[in-house]
This record gives C-alpha cells, structure tokens and sequence, in this order.
C-alpha cells in the first residue's frame, strides 16, 4: 500500500463530478487500499477518490474512533443514498482536503446507503450518528460538493483564503 498526496482545496479536481466505476479491477481494489492508508495515516475517517486526484466513485471510511473497538474501514464503490431521514442533525465537520478548518454542517440524521464492496458484491445498509454524517460528506466529494459549500459565503470565502495562503506556503518549501 501507498500513501497518496492529498489534494488541497481549492482544486479544480475538488469540484467535479466523479465517474461511475464501471467495473472492478485489481488497480481499483489498489487504489482502495491507498486510499485507507492515506486516510488513517492523515488521520481522518473518510477519504473519496477525487481527493487523491482520481475521477472515480470510490470513497473509504472508518468511524470507530472508541479506543480499544476494532477498526471497521469500509470501501464503497459506486455509493448511493437511497434514503435520507426527515430528522436532522448538526455536526462540526472537517475535511482532509481543507485542513484544520471546520464548520457546522446540518444534514439528515439518517441515510441509507448502496454500493459495490471491493469483491463486486452490492451492499446496502443504514447509517446514523457520524458514520450517516461521514458517508454523505465523502458522497458530496463525489459530485463536486465540498462541506464549505454548506457554510455562509463570507466563512467560504475566508475559508479560501486561508487554503489559498497554506498551498502557497507549501510551494515555497
């Protein structure tokens, strides 16, 4: 496994809409297992395809933050949320791609997902708590959406700014 270089917003590559995976393959299920790697080592609990400069619907996350309860990393080709819940809740998200910078993002409690495991095999399942927060954060990452997007103009804006500041920064060393 390889650890792979995390894109920074802003990024053109941030904002598009990602390509269905069309079938599975070993480079694929590689890509996956990178992308598992890059995200624990960041640490984070969720990581998309398109963060790490690929065009794919393809996301991994990993909410099990309890000290001492197995890891349960999941990887999720082709994810789909095929319900969400009426009920809302409120989370202070982050972002790998946006480093050290949060805000308070409200979506549905509750989702129900659908996607292909790394075997070809469809799953679905029912998320609450973070994992429903986490698995809709990396799906917007799939269609171009950032948590930013969800905050005021002025706060994505200073947000930018700030990314901005930290990309050029890391130029210069």
């Amino acid at each position: 496994m390889t650890k792979r270089p995390i894109l920074i917003h802003p990024d053109p590559r941030l904002k598009k809409v990602s390509a269905a995976v069309p079938d599975l393959n070993d480079d694929l299920r590689r890509l996956a297992d990178d992308m598992l790697e890059t995200m624990y080592d960041a640490p984070g609990i969720g990581l998309a395809a398109p963060q790490v400069g690929v065009n794919s619907r393809l996301i991994v996350l990993d909410c099990v933050k309890t000290e001492g309860e197995a890891p349960r990393p999941l990887i999720m080709f082709n994810p789909e949320i095929i319900a969400s819940s009426d009920e809302r809740s409120t989370y202070e998200e982050g972002c790998l791609s946006i480093p050290e910078q949060y805000g308070e993002v409200e979506r549905p409690a509750e989702v129900s997902l659908r996607w292909i495991d790394r075997n070809g095999n469809e799953q679905q399942e029912d998320f609450a708590g973070l994992w429903a927060t986490c698995v809709q954060h990396e799906v917007d990452h799939l269609d171009g959406k950032l948590f930013i997007d969800y905050l005021k103009p002025l706060r994505r804006q200073l947000i930018t700014r700030r990314m901005q500041k930290l990309k050029r920064e890391r130029a210069r060393v």
